[in-house]
C-alpha cells in the first residue's frame, strides 16, 4: 500500500497539468497508488469549483435585492413627496375656507362688514416654485440610496450568462488577481490557488454587499416612520376640513 510522508501535501504540486477535471461519481474511487492521490487532487478542485459557485450566486442575490432595494427606495421617496403636496393642498384648502367664512360674516350684516375690513387679511399660503423645496427623504435613507446606486454596475455584472461566461474563462486560465501580500496563504497550485483567491474576494463582496443591505432597511424603516407621521397629520387635517366645509355650507344655506 502507497503512503506519504506527513509532511508531503500532494495539492501543493505547482503541476501546469493539474486542472479541474470532472469526477464521474459513478466510478468506485481508488483506494491507494498514483490513482488515489489524483482522485483526491480532483476531488478538491471539484469542492473548490463547487463552493465559487455557491458564493457567485450568493453575490448575485445580493446586487439583486440592493437593486430591488434601490428600486423600492425611489418608490417610497416619490410617494413621501406626494403626501407632502396633498399636504400643503389641504393646508390650502383650509385657508381658502377660513376665507370665505369670515365673507359669508360681512354678508350677515353691515356692521361685521365694517368690522372686518379692518381685521388684518389672513396670510395666503403661496404656491411653491418650481423645484423649490423639493421632497427628498429621510437623510439615513439618501445616504444609503446613494452607497448603493454606485453598485448598480455589479448588478448587471453578475448576471447568470456574464457570470457563467466569467467561471469558464476563469477555469480555463487557471489565473487570477493576485495580491503580493496574501500570495503566501494560498495553495501553490496556480488553479486551486485561483480558486481560493476568488472566492476570497466573493467573500468579502458579500460582506460590503450585507452591509448596504441593512444600511438599505433602516433607512426605508425612517422613512416609513417618517411617512407615517405625515400620515397622520393629513388624515386629522383632512377631518377638521370636512367638519368645515360642513359648517360653511349649511350657514351659507341658512343665509339664502
Amino acid at each position: 500500500m502507497s503512503t506519504f510522508p506527513k509532511s508531503c501535501n500532494p495539492f501543493d504540486d505547482d503541476d501546469d497539468d493539474f486542472k479541474p477535471v470532472k469526477w464521474n461519481e459513478g466510478e468506485e474511487p481508488p483506494r491507494e497508488g498514483p490513482d488515489r492521490q489524483r482522485y483526491l487532487q480532483q476531488e478538491v478542485m471539484r469542492l473548490s469549483k463547487s463552493t465559487l459557485d455557491s458564493t457567485n450566486n450568493s453575490l448575485s442575490l445580493i446586487y439583486e435585492s440592493e437593486h430591488v432595494g434601490v428600486a423600492t427606495s425611489e418608490e417610497l421617496v416619490r410617494q413621501g413627496e406626494v403626501l407632502k403636496r396633498t399636504e400643503r393642498m389641504v393646508d390650502k384648502m383650509d385657508q381658502d375656507l377660513k376665507t370665505s367664512q369670515k365673507h359669508i360674516n360681512s354678508i350677515k350684516s353691515v356692521f361685521g362688514g365694517f368690522v372686518n375690513y379692518f381685521k388684518a387679511k389672513p396670510q395666503d399660503i403661496k404656491p411653491e416654485q418650481n423645484g423649490a423645496s423639493q421632497y427628498q427623504g429621510s437623510n439615513r435613507l439618501k445616504e444609503a440610496l446613494s452607497v448603493s446606486k454606485e453598485q448598480e454596475s455589479k448588478y448587471q455584472e453578475t448576471h447568470p450568462n456574464l457570470r457563467k461566461l466569467e467561471n469558464s474563462d476563469f477555469s480555463s486560465s487557471g489565473t487570477s488577481s493576485n495580491n503580493p501580500s496574501q500570495s503566501d496563504h494560498y495553495p501553490r497550485n496556480q488553479h486551486l490557488r485561483a480558486y481560493h483567491q476568488k472566492i476570497d474576494s466573493n467573500l468579502d463582496d458579500m460582506s460590503s454587499g450585507l452591509g448596504r443591505l441593512k444600511n438599505l432597511a433602516l433607512g426605508l424603516q425612517t422613512e416609513i416612520d417618517d411617512q407615517d407621521e405625515i400620515l397622520n397629520r393629513l388624515t386629522g387635517k383632512v377631518d377638521t376640513l370636512d367638519i368645515n366645509i360642513k359648517s360653511t355650507d349649511k350657514r351659507i344655506k341658512q343665509e339664502l
